[in-house]
Formats: structure tokens, C-alpha cells, sequence
């Protein structure tokens, strides 16, 4: 499925020739990073194992995050390429991670770039949410928010003009105690800049330029 000595930009043109007719990425990706998880949407979708590289992505995103010093490991551009193969391959067939999951982890130990790893998850998650057409909001706010308020974000959100038909927004919340109060709010490419910080750090502006 994956030709294992292929750079990035040559996998990404190859897969994206291949597959055109039959599988579009919902969005466009230009880092390398983005490369890469756009290669193995492709191939997920063509094989029909976007479910199941989807779950083993949040799994293994979720033990580089849970494990600083495996995420160290794998990130090193000090360890020996071999090495981090090595134990890539022992991470996969314990967590007996699909057998596209596993060709596209080897690619990356082949081609030395398991450092990119945890911005591949990132990306790759990007996709998935946009393939289901999810929108992403980030609430930013001095104290961690219930439920019912960022609901009531959600529709006040899902009545303006932030979403095309068939797509949803998908809230989080991210506490910054720095705002003070109010809120920022991340819809897409889109800030709503709402916080108690930028309130005054506007008065501050206009009292220094009336001195």
C-alpha cells in the first residue's frame, strides 16, 4: 500500500494521481505534516479503513500525550532511525493497529520523519472532523465553563453565518485565566474576540493616544 522509500511530497503527488477520481480530502493541506496525513486519508479511504485509522490515531495520540517520555522518544532527532522503527513496530502490533495504520508508521520510521508524528495525529483528526463536517469552535475562557453556556454558544453560533448545510459545530473549551473574563471565540479561521483583556487593552490604547 505504501511504497516505504517514496519522500513525502513524492507519496502525497503518487497517492493523490491514484485516487483522484474516487477520493477527495475535505480540505486542503499544505505543511508537511499535513502531506503526510492527507497521504494516509487516501489510502484509508480507498481500503475503507478511515474507522478504524481514525481509532487507532486517538489511541496513539492519546498515549503521546500521556507519555512524555515516549513522545520525546519518537520527536528525538537524535535516536537512530532504526531504532525508533524498532519500537514503533512493537507499539503497533501490541496495540494490533490496522494494517494501514501499521504500513503508514513504517513509512514514516523508513522515511525518518516519526518526529512528525504528533502533528500528523493533529492533522489527520483535522480531516476526520471535516470529512464528517464538523466545524471546530474553541471558547476561550478565564474559568473552565459549563456545559449549558457552551451550548448556548453552540446556537448562537449555528444562527449566524458560520456553518454551510450539512455541517455542525464541534465545541471545546480552553481555560487562559490571562483574558480575566468574557470570552474568545475560534470558529474556523474566525476570532470573536469578546474577553475582558482586549476591552481594556482598547481603553488603554485610546487613553494613551488622547495624552
Amino acid at each position: 500500500m505504501f511504497a516505504l522509500r517514496q519522500s513525502a511530497p513524492k507519496l502525497t503527488r503518487s497517492f493523490a494521481s491514484a485516487a483522484a477520481a474516487a477520493v477527495q480530502a475535505p480540505i486542503q493541506m499544505h505543511s508537511l505534516d499535513g502531506r503526510y496525513a492527507t497521504a494516509l486519508f487516501t489510502a484509508a479511504s480507498k481500503s475503507s479503513t478511515l474507522p478504524e485509522v481514525e481509532a487507532d490515531f486517538k489511541k496513539f495520540g492519546a498515549q503521546l500525550q500521556k507519555d512524555a517520555s515516549f513522545r520525546a522518544f519518537i520527536e528525538s532527532p537524535v535516536v537512530d532511525r532504526l531504532h525508533k522503527k524498532d519500537a514503533i513496530a512493537a507499539v503497533v502490533e501490541k496495540q494490533g493497529y490496522s494494517a494501514t495504520t501499521a504500513n503508514f508508521f513504517a513509512l514514516l520510521a523508513e522515511n525518518g520523519r516519526l518526529d512528525l508524528t504528533t502533528k500528523i495525529v493533529d492533522s489527520f483528526a483535522e480531516l476526520m472532523a471535516a470529512h464528517r463536517g464538523e466545524v471546530p469552535v474553541v471558547v476561550t475562557s478565564a474559568k473552565e465553563l459549563d456545559a449549558k453556556t457552551l451550548a448556548r454558544v453552540r446556537d448562537s453560533l449555528a444562527r449566524g453565518a458560520f456553518t454551510k448545510p450539512g455541517q455542525s459545530l464541534l465545541v471545546s473549551n480552553k481555560v487562559n485565566p490571562s483574558i480575566l473574563g468574557g470570552m474568545i471565540v475560534e470558529v474556523g479561521d474566525q476570532t470573536i474576540d469578546m474577553s475582558v483583556s482586549s476591552k481594556i487593552a482598547k481603553i488603554q490604547k485610546i487613553l494613551s493616544e488622547t495624552v
